[in-house]
């Protein structure tokens, strides 16, 4: 579950990075940023996927409630952001996509924290 955790992390930062350069630019979100978050979502999934396989296994700490809470609501960020980014082509987009990148980074290091992985 780490290694798919430090990947949504990393992947998450970068394009909340791209995002925020864009943002700066004044230019809205474009079709390759989306999908950048998809592939932010797909590391999400298969972190949610070790997690579960981690669980089956007796090796995950914490409180599980709280990880899949966090492990979830992450889950729904990106199609949110994207189906904004896709509807609203402003710079506000950008700041959208930006926002949710760092909350997904924010919510993966936490669940990592909850896991005590």
């Amino acid at each position: 579950m780490e290694t798919a955790a430090a990947m949504t992390v990393v992947s998450s930062v970068m394009l909340g990075g791209w995002a925020a350069w864009r943002a700066i630019r004044d230019r809205p979100v474009i079709l390759r940023q989306l999908l950048g978050a998809g592939l932010v979502e797909i590391f999400l999934l298969i972190t949610m996927i070790a997690a579960g396989v981690t669980q089956a296994r007796g090796e995950l700490g914490g409180d599980p409630v709280v990880l899949w809470g966090y492990l979830v609501t992450a889950v729904f960020i990106m199609p949110v952001a994207g189906f904004w980014a896709f509807a609203d082509r402003t710079r506000t987009s950008s700041l959208a996509l930006l926002v949710a990148c760092a909350t997904v980074a924010v919510m993966m290091w936490r669940s990592l924290q909850v896991a005590g992985l």
